[in-house]
């Protein structure tokens, strides 16, 4: 047993949420308590904490699940674990690891992880690439093999593909052996998009864009599509798909209304992604799978932006309101 003692562990920097708000209410307290690891738990000296939207979500108070107040934000991190549990075996002091689902948050000098949510982090990878393998790369292999069941040989479209999430789906579908189309708003982007894997990118502010995509798949549409925007694309989506195809939906920021119509003449299936609903088996197989994938080379998280900890609620700011997104942004302690 590696457990610190309350006369040892000390205290850490952290940032923390006192009252629900804009990302002002992103402060960071100089003297928050080292968290201590339970039974089942590693405690992670943090490197670099990942950003994500629903970050801002929880932050803002309008979340279906909040935190009790206060709090410290995040649930990716990635750094060298400091003490581990009494029951873990798979896990030790020195060790390279990400956390995927933070237990104490990740906006922290440390922060405390189930070994279930919690990945040995690759000699080839940064720390500021472990922080972006989460959320984003968790959530892509959920919605393209956990509910997509994705075979190689079929045609994917990452509707939105530049940002964490979706060059994560692009790498991911490519390793399996899917052609990959995808879609990016600047030039920047396609490129990202291309660099990843993508056999061809389009424009989504492009009048007609969709058009094209259909003639990329001679006419039929792709056999799935992964949706980060769905109050802007659904309908499209529905319009495009080829018949008996799945629509994953990661991300929307609204309502839409579409014909469902579409839905049954194409006997569609529209599948929404919520990584909370993983089961330790989904759990178990993704990081098995993401590991694997960070030896053999083709995992390799993009970093679109780095913040020091006080920057915190740029961060926060950047994530919503940027028009392009290339990556992951990151908190570096």
């Amino acid at each position: 047993m590696v457990l610190l003692s309350l006369a040892r562990r000390g205290i850490m920097r952290a940032v923390r949420v006192h009252k629900w708000g804009g990302p002002e209410v992103l402060t960071v307290d100089k003297a928050v308590p080292v968290p201590v690891p339970g039974d089942t738990q590693v405690l992670i000296r943090v490197q670099a904490s990942g950003v994500n939207p629903v970050d801002t979500y929880i932050r803002s108070g309008t979340y279906a699940r909040l935190p009790q107040l206060p709090y410290v934000p995040g649930s990716d991190a990635a750094g060298v674990v400091e003490a581990v549990g009494e029951k873990v075996t798979n896990f030790k002091k020195g060790d390279r690891a990400y956390s995927a689902r933070s237990v104490s948050g990740a906006y922290a000098e440390y922060t405390v992880s189930d070994t279930l949510h919690t990945g040995h982090l690759s000699e080839k990878l940064s720390f500021s690439q472990g922080a972006a393998l989460g959320v984003p790369y968790y959530t892509a292999y959920r919605a393209l093999v956990i509910k997509g069941k994705v075979k190689a040989g079929e045609t994917v479209l990452v509707h939105g593909a530049s940002g964490a999430v979706g060059l994560a789906s692009v790498q991911i579908a490519t390793s399996l052996g899917l052609r990959v189309l995808g879609t990016a708003g600047t030039q920047e982007g396609m490129d990202v998009v291309k660099a990843n894997g993508a056999a061809d990118v389009f424009n989504h502010r492009e009048e007609g864009y969709t058009d094209k995509i259909l003639s990329a798949t001679g006419g039929e549409g792709p056999d799935v599509i992964v949706e980060m925007l769905s109050n802007v694309n659904l309908q499209r989506d529905l319009e495009i798909i080829k018949s008996q195809g799945r629509i994953l939906v990661i991300g929307c920021r609204g309502t839409v209304e579409v014909n469902p119509r579409l839905m049954m003449g194409k006997e569609l299936q529209v599948n929404g992604i919520m990584l909370a609903s993983s089961t330790p088996e989904d759990w178990r197989e993704t990081t098995s799978f993401l590991e694997a994938g960070a030896e053999e080379g083709w995992l390799k998280p993009c970093v679109c932006k780095e913040y020091p900890l006080e920057d915190a609620p740029a961060a926060h700011h950047d994530i919503i309101n940027k028009t392009a997104s290339l990556g992951k942004l990151v908190l570096k302690m």
